[in-house]
């Protein structure tokens, strides 16, 4: 990234890519839901495929143990030992059963938290990564922000009822998605079944998300249930390239209700090249180099959610820094695209990589370059 970098737009550099088709747009055919807030998303743009009081603020069960997890990963050692005090000892709820003072494998405590909807296992990992509940509810808070989720408040790692603990279905759809970008997330809640291996016993989990079970390619994440928040679910599927979240809060037929989401979007959108990696989008001034100019390109295909039977509509707008110094090198990153839709929304940002090498003038080459000059 060149986040620290001076950047200026490129006179120009913003390119409008239309992607039509010529049927009419098809808001009249979308799923109606019961939860009291709902929403469909592509996972990689954000984009927002159906929404129902998506900015409503509910409690939600369970499905706080995706930023618990989450946290988990990004900050600890999965292979590491934990060994449970007593805060973690007979919470109430939903429970992997961990023993006073046991010694369990991080791994371990987020199948049972993620799989066994263990609300010990939850305090467990607070405790071992925050060094307390209240110091990682601080540390939950300030991803979600990070992550967009501003009407969202934790309060607990596994989402006990707390009248100042809350979010709203887009605030925790931006959080699955971002999580399920994690290979290591993105596994444990895809597993059907898991046997722990460390402990005081053994211990087998088998995945409460029927969407594993009963939707083709249902790939996550998490279910919930408090008699504050009611029914809740935060669900996943991935066809053809297409990664969608989705998130139902207080909903009694959340199952039901997921699919009928995920055959909506599935039917109705598909992942569409936008730009193509390696495919030159903007070159850059490079001082003190054998050249001048440089190409610059993603290094991945740009796929984006569009209509089937509809138009979709999006831009592309590059962010390039003021200039480059030699030497560079092919792959280096040189630059942001930002993929956004028509009203401005931003959905995406990609690097933008040097296509080859630029190796630094010598004072052979101005030699030459002058008596070139001067001829």
């Amino acid at each position: 990234m060149i986040g620290r970098q001076v950047r200026r737009y490129l006179a120009g550099a913003i390119a409008i890519l239309s992607l039509w088709a010529a049927l009419p747009a098809l808001a009249d055919q979308q799923p109606v839901s019961s939860a009291a807030g709902a929403i469909l998303m592509e996972a990689t743009t954000g984009k927002v495929l159906y929404a129902k009081n998506a900015h409503q603020q509910l409690p939600m069960a369970s499905t706080t143990k995706i930023m618990t997890a989450l946290l988990a990963i990004e900050h600890g050692d999965l292979d590491e030992m934990v060994t449970t005090d007593a805060s973690a000892y007979g919470v109430e709820g939903s429970s992997m059963y961990l023993q006073l003072e046991e010694t369990v494998s991080l791994r371990d405590l987020l199948y049972g938290l993620m799989l066994a909807s263990g609300n010990d296992a939850a305090v467990a990992i607070a405790v071992h990564i925050g060094h307390g509940v209240a110091q990682f509810a601080n540390m939950m808070n300030q991803r979600a922000k990070a992550l967009g989720a501003f009407n969202t408040n934790f309060v607990t790692p596994n989402g006990l009822p707390d009248p100042d603990h809350y979010t709203t279905a887009y605030d925790l759809a931006c959080i699955a998605a971002a999580a399920m970008q994690n290979p290591t997330f993105r596994e444990i809640v895809s597993t059907q079944y898991y046997r722990t291996s460390t402990g005081a016993v053994p211990r087998t989990f088998k995945n409460k998300n029927k969407i594993l079970w009963n939707y083709e390619g249902g790939n996550g994440i998490k279910t919930g249930y408090t008699k504050a928040a009611g029914r809740c679910l935060v669900f996943a599927a991935e066809r053809d390239g297409m990664q969608l979240v989705g998130v139902l809060l207080n909903c009694n037929d959340m199952f039901e209700e997921a699919e009928m989401l995920l055959d909506y979007g599935m039917e109705h959108y598909e992942m569409t090249p936008l730009v193509r990696g390696g495919q030159a989008i903007a070159n850059v001034y490079v001082a003190d180099g054998m050249k001048n100019r440089l190409a610059l390109c993603p290094g991945e295909d740009i796929m984006v959610p569009v209509e089937k039977d509809g138009s979709s509509l999006y831009k592309t707008r590059v962010l390039l820094p003021d200039g480059l110094t030699a030497p560079i090198t092919a792959g280096q990153t040189c630059g942001e695209v930002e993929v956004l839709e028509e009203d401005g929304t931003l959905r995406a940002k990609f690097d933008l990589l040097a296509m080859e090498d630029v190796d630094q003038a010598t004072v052979g080459f101005y030699i030459k370059k002058l008596f070139r000059n001067m001829t």
